[in-house]
């Protein structure tokens, strides 16, 4: 097996590395205690061509990978976990499901400006009543003529308020069981009966945007169905098996923040004449975080690596989601308790770092969720 990344991965990572230092590091504490979505930022991101970076370059894409696009990921939230949060969700939720499972014309339309960079995109999965048990979609979408009349209400989307076109999953009618039929369509956000609002005063990654999502009598052409009518909960689940590769990226990169910070701190903080990282168990603290982020590393990279391939990869992306996420907690926890006392304070930071990583192991999937995932995939 060949662990080294190609020229492109490795100029990519510096690449997004310095845009990430440069451009996100000096706002990063203003983004999270306002709770400002850098929209600017975004508009840079779109014109280095990040937003588009796992498509192809007939729809304005960078004609990457996966595995490169994760590493993307890992660097932004490296520096800031909210604006890493929103590029996730505007890459793999707000344009791969369009990218997977649209029509050429859909692609053309929704999804070229989406890679451009020149708007965001939302998916609108999650409902007051419907979130790990997304099978329990309320949210309705009658045929009537040429059109489809959605009504329903979204919750805790990202980029909504940002989004100009949304992807919504509503029940379109009973299967040959009899069981709701689960289909997405493509929604523009200025379509008359869309109301989106920002209720949320949020632990963290208060910097990205989120936002609830009303829909009255909305009506889009039956050209909007996105995919198969009858195959629309498996696409969406594919969908998130994609997402919680870019979520597992992201706590990846906020572990990795964790370490760095704690690593230096224990090398010039000092106590009884000693830095603290003399003291064996500061060594052990800080050898556990390196060790459980490398795991992880792996671990993400191998679920990109198998989608890239076209290999199955459901299993392996709850594996990387569940620990990288996991591991994103507990590495910020361990920096707090490095930092001691300074820890607790905004101005170092490490305390945003266990506030955003909290997110991570509910979004997406909660880790419960991903171990029933692991759990189903073993044959349980």
């Amino acid at each position: 097996m060949d662990f080294e990344l190609s020229k492109e991965q490795e100029m990519t990572r510096r690449m997004v590395r310095a845009f990430a230092e440069n451009k996100i590091k000096p706002r990063t504490l203003d983004i999270d205690k306002k709770a400002q979505f850098p929209k600017d930022l975004f508009d840079e991101m779109g014109a280095l061509g990040l937003l588009g970076l796992p498509f192809p370059e007939k729809y304005g894409g960078s004609d990457g990978d996966t595995l490169t696009y994760a590493i993307a990921v890992e660097e932004i939230g490296r520096v800031c976990g909210s604006t890493g949060l929103s590029y996730a969700a505007a890459v793999s939720l707000g344009a791969s499901p369009i990218y997977y499972f649209g029509t050429e014309e859909q692609k053309q339309q929704f999804l070229t400006p989406l890679a451009k960079g020149e708007t965001l995109g939302a998916f609108g999965l999650t409902e007051p009543n419907a979130g790990s048990d997304a099978g329990g979609t309320q949210t309705t979408a009658k045929l009537e003529g040429n059109d489809y009349i959605i009504n329903g209400e979204k919750c805790f989307i990202t980029n909504a308020n940002y989004a100009s076109i949304l992807t919504v999953t509503a029940v379109t009618g009973k299967d040959a069981r009899g069981k709701n039929m689960i289909s997405a369509l493509l929604v523009p956000a200025d379509t008359p009966g869309v109301t989106i609002r920002n209720a949320y005063d949020k632990m963290g990654v208060r910097g990205s945007d989120t936002g609830e999502i009303f829909l009255d009598n909305v009506r889009v052409p039956k050209e909007n169905l996105l995919g198969d009518p009858e195959k629309g909960f498996k696409q969406f689940l594919y969908t998130l098996d994609g997402g919680r590769i870019s979520i597992a990226a992201l706590g990846l990169g906020i572990a990795q923040a964790s370490l760095e910070r704690a690593l230096a701190y224990a090398k010039e903080r000092k106590q009884f004449g000693h830095p603290l990282s003399t003291f064996q168990a500061i060594q052990f603290k800080l050898a556990d975080m390196a060790m459980e982020i490398e795991l992880a590393r792996n671990m993400v990279y191998k679920a990109a690596w198998l989608k890239d391939q076209k290999k199955p990869f459901t299993k392996e992306s709850a594996f990387a989601k569940l620990f990288a996420t996991e591991t994103a907690f507990r590495a910020a926890n361990q920096a707090i308790q490095i930092h001691g006392g300074n820890g607790y304070m905004r101005e170092y930071e490490v305390e945003r770092y266990l506030r955003d990583a909290k997110l991570l192991e509910i979004g997406e999937g909660t880790s419960e969720v991903q171990r029933l995932v692991i759990a189903r995939q073993l044959g349980c």
